[in-house]
């Protein structure tokens, strides 16, 4: 028989020699790994036979089997699956981890004390961790007829090979010939234990081979329970048991902060079992990886991932739904199309808001920190909850005084001052720079609080939050005329002043002509002589920051100088009679505006050249 032999790649290579070497917490999780593979064929077959509307044969009973050869230090983990095709062997079996590689390499070296078994595609090859040689023999369902199978063969030690050979049922035997430090796993309670902790609840009887002592004949015993556990009566769940479920469907080695496990009944009928993860996945940011939920119709497995049940913001939700009103030849297309679905779609996701809302204190500023720049997307996307999701937004403040410290809007409503008539915020690169910015001198000065919005979501969250519970939103780096009047008591004095200065704004205009809106004269600021603010309707500095990272042409801002009259360098400049001394000024004045907002300039060089000569000129 032809035996062909392959290379892993080099990144493979270097993951494998990672996972056998590297020190892991738990090796038994191999036997969860592979079991869960064998499910996984066993529900694939199972779905090909409805899609294809084929009559199931009755005599088919699914099953995974287990051999135990303690004489030759050896396990097999049968099942009756769907099998694979030589090309899927390769595909499957050839290349470890095939997204996410580098990160996984990475993780693993970082914290060798952790289990990462399980993500990144890598579940097969826990088996090299307790196996000297692993072979894989598998007939495909396609191939049913012919018998013709496929034997991959691997020592763990970078290489493959592939050969032909017959087997007489569909679906893979996984032999592990294990190390002889690890003998012991082929002890029936060593194996029984492990299965009863980490694969109980699946849905697939799994059997071990057992010597019966007393009529000396070897006999298959059921190990787990072998039951749905969301079909099962919630009193009847123990909290141990609906954590290692969690874990088994989303190979996470963290709790998860809460669940919600509720059948509905009616018109449509359907489970669901719902989980808050405590941990962000690695890919939580690829947007085209959509949902966490695997749907069943009856308990039958239909697909993964299936994003027409949860809106993207809530992505990281993970769980089951099990309906029975759903079509059994159900694909992509008429689950989008099907009425069903929107309506349990809008339940689900209230009900995750809900079960949000339940997590306590401690607990949902992990949550936040995990998740809350994703929560942020709904804002603009679910306009039917924008008020739950308003409730469960946090920030940091000026009063908070830190990026680990939160307060919900809530909170801030509840601290505003009586004569404040707006929700204050300010939106910056990052929380130094926002804190920082002269535009919160003022709201220092009158204890004012300021929501500080630094992350890159944040400037386009607030184009659709544009008000909480009736109160309006309003960023302190756009202009704001009825701000003056709303917390200055000596406005009338000041008018006097705004009087004496004016032929200083409007000369100072004339020299800004084509590079600014106007002119404002202001009294937000106690030690910045000049800023820049938008309109409210143009564009902010943020904004064009993001469309400008993203590629996007945008329109230039023409801002509003605002100058600071108490400020000793305006009072300065307000008695220079030198015209081109007095250009020189406002124009460094702008520059280092334009420098405070934006972060850089176009020509630095030129601002650093014109601050030297006027520095120069006061030099005796």
């Amino acid at each position: 028989m032809k035996i062909e032999k392959y290379s892993f790649k080099s990144e493979s290579k270097q993951l494998l020699n990672l996972m056998i070497h590297s020190l892991y917490s738990n090796k038994e999780i191999f036997i969860r790994e592979l079991i869960s593979n064998a499910s996984d064929a066993i529900e694939k077959s199972r779905f090909m036979l409805l899609s294809k509307e084929k009559i199931l044969n009755n005599n088919i009973k699914y099953e995974i089997k287990i051999y135990l050869d303690e004489k030759n230090n050896k396990i097999t983990i049968r099942d009756n699956g769907i099998g694979m095709t030589k090309k899927e062997v390769i595909k499957n079996l050839g290349t470890i981890a095939k997204s996410g590689t580098k990160n996984f390499i990475k993780s693993i070296k970082n914290n060798k004390k952790n289990n990462f078994i399980g993500k990144f595609g890598v579940g097969f090859y826990s088996a090299f961790i307790v196996s000297k040689e692993v072979h894989v023999n598998t007939l495909s369902i396609h191939n049913n007829k012919t018998k013709n199978s496929i034997i991959w063969k691997s020592s763990g030690d970078g290489k493959y090979s592939i050969e032909k050979s017959k087997k007489k049922n569909v679906g893979t035997d996984v032999i592990l010939f294990l190390k002889n430090s690890e003998n012991y796993l082929t002890n029936y309670y060593t194996i029984k234990n492990i299965i009863k902790k980490y694969s109980d609840h699946i849905d697939i009887p799994i059997k071990i081979k057992k010597y019966n002592k007393n009529n000396k004949t070897h006999e298959w015993k059921q190990i787990n329970s072998s039951e749905a556990l969301w079909t099962l009566e919630k009193k009847n769940i123990s909290k141990e048991k609906y954590i290692n479920f969690y874990k088994y469907i989303t190979n996470d080695n963290f709790d998860p902060i809460i669940w919600s496990h509720n059948k509905v009944e009616g018109n449509i009928e359907y489970t669901m079992l719902l989980y808050i993860p405590s941990k962000a996945p690695w890919d939580i940011w690829n947007r085209e990886k959509k949902g966490g939920l695997k749907l069943y119709i009856n308990k039958v497995y239909i697909m993964d991932d299936v994003e027409q049940f949860l809106p993207n913001y809530l992505r990281f939700v993970k769980g089951i739904i099990d309906s029975k009103n759903l079509p059994l030849n159900v694909s992509r297309e008429i689950l989008q199309t099907n009425k069903n679905i929107e309506t349990i779609k809008k339940i689900i996701t209230k009900k995750i808001l809900i079960l949000i809302q339940k997590i306590d204190k401690k607990k949902y500023i992990t949550f936040w920190k995990e998740f809350g720049s994703i929560i942020k997307e709904g804002i603009a996307e679910d306009i039917e909850n924008k008020q739950i999701i308003s409730n469960l937004l946090l920030f940091s403040s000026i009063n908070t005084n830190s990026t680990k410290k939160y307060l919900s809007l809530n909170e801030y409503v509840k601290n505003m001052k009586k004569f404040q008539k707006n929700i204050y915020f300010i939106t910056s690169d990052n929380y130094k720079s926002a804190k920082n910015n002269p535009h919160l001198e003022i709201f220092k000065k009158k204890e004012i609080d300021v929501l500080i919005l630094h992350e890159r979501i944040d400037e386009w969250m607030m184009n659709y939050l544009t008000e909480f519970k009736g109160i309006k939103f309003q960023s302190v780096n756009k202009f704001d005329e009825t701000f003056d009047k709303t917390i200055n008591k000596n406005i009338e004095k000041n008018k006097k002043k705004i009087e004496r200065i004016k032929h200083i704004a409007t000369k100072i205009e004339k020299i800004l002509k084509n590079k600014i809106k106007k002119v404002n004269i202001t009294y937000r600021f106690s030690e910045t002589p000049v800023a820049l603010t938008t309109d409210s309707n143009e564009m902010s500095t943020q904004m064009a920051k993001l469309f400008s990272a993203a590629g996007q042409k945008i329109p230039k801002i023409k801002y509003i100088f605002e100058i600071n009259p108490n400020h000793k360098i305006i009072k300065m400049i307000s008695k220079i009679s030198n015209e081109k001394n007095f250009k020189q000024w406002t124009k460094m004045l702008f520059e280092q505006a334009i420098l405070n907002e934006k972060g850089s300039l176009t020509e630095p060089n030129k601002f650093i050249k014109r601050v030297n000569n006027l520095l120069t000129k006061n030099i005796s």
